[in-house]
């Protein structure tokens, strides 16, 4: 089923090909529509709530670009011998529970938890439209144990979260994901954003790019057909 296209967004989003460098918090406000949304992501910007960052009584959304901006290349994915053992453990399903991947991804338990209820309904909205996916890992008995989800357009998908209630369960789905892009026409296009390098993700295989680097890689990635 394809994709539907929302009303555009009636903002103007900030351009981060203008963004001094090192400067990744561009703009706030505006709203998380879907028109909006998928603006943000075609110009190189993911949203997330600012309000405990600059102090605010309420939590509107900050647009950010970072730089250097977290990618994961489809062909510099590392699996260790155990991970390889844990995908054969599990099961993966693709968009069969995306609410409850959401979420898990948004347990109040979870350190740095940024996604209220405003962020999961509108990705839950984005989702409906066709933008939006999940990847679960289950046990073989059927129970969610772990899972991750993102926005697809073109050739980007702009990971969000994953989350895990087994060892390895988030990255199994990870693994799972990259399999998908890579089966998908143009691999070597594809841009698998993860907005920041952590050293979890560095063990995973992810690496730092300049954001003008980044920004190069998406306006060749949006005009590829959706992997999903």
């Amino acid at each position: 089923m394809p994709s539907v296209e929302p009303p555009p967004s009636p903002w103007a989003m900030p351009d981060p090909r203008h963004a001094p460098p090192g400067v990744e918090l561009l703009g706030v406000g505006a709203d998380v529509a879907p028109g909006t949304l998928l603006a943000a992501y075609r110009s190189g910007l993911f949203p997330m709530p600012v309000g405990d960052l600059l102090d605010l009584d309420d939590d509107p959304v900050g647009w950010w670009s970072p730089d250097p901006r977290g990618i994961l290349p489809l062909d510099g994915l590392h699996v260790s011998r155990s991970l390889r053992r844990s995908c054969r453990r599990f099961v993966v399903t693709v968009d069969t529970a995306f609410d409850d991947v959401v979420a898990g991804c948004a347990d109040p338990s979870r350190d740095h938890g940024w996604i209220d209820a405003r962020i999961a309904e509108a990705y839950a909205e984005l989702h409906r439209l066709g933008w939006a996916h999940s990847v679960e890992t289950r046990t073989v008995e059927g129970d969610l144990v772990g899972g991750l989800y993102g926005v697809e357009i073109g050739g980007l998908f702009a990971g969000e979260s994953m989350f895990r209630r087994a060892t390895d369960a988030s990255k199994v789905a990870l693994v799972a994901l990259v399999g998908i892009l890579r089966a998908a026409p143009d691999p070597a296009r594809r841009l698998l954003d993860v907005q920041w390098r952590t050293d979890h993700l560095a063990s995973l295989g992810v690496v730092d790019v300049r954001r003008r680097d980044y920004l190069r890689r998406l306006e060749d990635a949006l005009p590829l057909p959706p992997a999903f």
